[in-house]
């Protein structure tokens, strides 16, 4: 599939994981984590995000 906004989707993505397929894709990305219950890497701080836990509860329990 192509993206148009694939190069500025991938200077903003803070996708830590390797090799992943869906990285600056952003609609493919959020399917897939909302298909598994999730929230992509854009929902996180950087900091979050390196622990790859994308959870809706890991998101809820860091902003009380």
């Amino acid at each position: 599939m192509h993206c148009e906004n694939f190069e500025k989707n991938l200077n903003n993505c803070n996708c830590s994981y390797p090799g992943c397929p869906r990285k600056g894709k952003c609609c493919e990305c959020l399917a897939y984590h909302r298909a598994h219950g999730e929230l992509p890497a854009c929902y996180f701080t950087d900091e979050e995000e390196k622990t790859w836990n994308r959870s809706i509860e890991y998101f809820v329990s860091r902003r009380k």
